[in-house]
This record gives structure tokens, C-alpha cells and sequence, in this order.
């Protein structure tokens, strides 16, 4: 068993068995179908249940859990901060562990995208490419949205994974 040691910021710590990651690609549509059923989500910090509440990454572990199947690792408190800044890319990290990593002009539709939102900060967004030059995901004001990656949000573009085959 391999496992993945990850040390956050705040130096709490996450262990878990890493899962195996893939280069081949879970079919787009359907990650883009199963993304789209929690529209209208609204949005609740660190919940995951479609209908219900989430965030950001609730969004993306429910997509996991609906395409994929089992999350690979649990998922420990973390902070709203979108200003955190430290040495450690914690979110990009626990992707590395589930997901390939992709050059950022590589990402297609179906793929996951992760924004730094402000200069010097970690990445602590959470989206997914659903085509067309848009992406869905969780903001606190609105809930789960399709909106159009705009220029502002293709700046801040930090880092981009695909799903695992299944």
C-alpha cells in the first residue's frame, strides 16, 4: 500500500492510501452531466451533498463520488481563506495524489481546474470545465453556477488535473 503524507500550512496533517492515477480520461460528458446535476446547490463550507450544501471542493468530491466512485482520502478541516499563502499548495497536493496533473493550457472539458486567488496565495478554488468556454463551480453568494471562464478567471488559473478512468 502507498500512502500520501500531506502537511498543510497550518501543520495539521493528512494521511491516506493514495489512489492509482490515470492519463487516460473518465468521459468528459459525463462528468460535465454529473457536474451539472448540483446546480442550484447552494452553498454551504466544507458540506458535499447535492441539493443540499457545498462548497468548492464539496462540489468536486461529489462529482469524484458520482464518476469515480469512493473519495481516496478524507478530506480534513480547512480554512475560507482565499488569502492563505505558505509553502505548501495543500489542494494541489491532495490532486496530485488522485488525479494527473495537466499543463494548464491543456485542460479540456470534464478536467479541474484550481485558482489562485490572489497574488501570493495558495490555490483554494475548485472548478470544472464543462466546455464552451465555461466552468462550473461553488461561490459562497451564489451556490453551485455555469458561468463563463472569463479572462479574470483564466488569470488565476493555478493548476489543472483529469479525472481518473473508471
Amino acid at each position: 500500500m502507498i500512502y500520501v503524507v500531506s502537511k498543510g500550512n497550518d501543520g495539521r496533517q493528512c494521511i491516506a492510501q493514495q489512489c492509482t492515477r490515470a492519463s487516460a480520461r473518465t468521459a468528459p460528458a459525463r462528468i460535465v452531466k454529473a457536474t451539472r446535476r448540483w446546480i442550484g446547490t447552494p452553498y454551504h463550507d466544507q458540506a458535499s451533498l447535492r441539493g443540499v450544501g457545498c462548497d468548492c471542493l464539496g462540489l468536486l468530491r461529489g462529482v469524484w463520488r458520482d464518476v469515480v466512485g469512493p473519495e481516496p482520502m478524507p478530506v480534513p478541516p480547512y480554512s475560507r481563506d482565499w488569502g492563505e499563502v505558505g509553502p505548501v499548495e495543500v489542494l494541489a497536493e491532495a490532486a496530485r495524489a488522485a488525479m494527473a496533473e495537466l499543463n494548464v493550457p491543456d485542460a479540456r472539458t470534464g478536467d479541474v481546474v484550481l485558482f489562485r486567488m490572489r497574488a501570493g496565495a495558495i490555490a483554494k478554488h475548485v472548478g470544472i470545465l464543462s466546455g464552451g468556454g465555461r466552468f462550473i463551480h461553488a461561490y459562497e453568494r451564489t451556490g453551485v453556477i455555469e458561468e463563463h471562464l472569463t479572462p479574470a478567471w483564466q488569470r488565476r488559473i493555478a493548476f489543472a488535473f483529469r479525472f481518473p478512468v473508471r
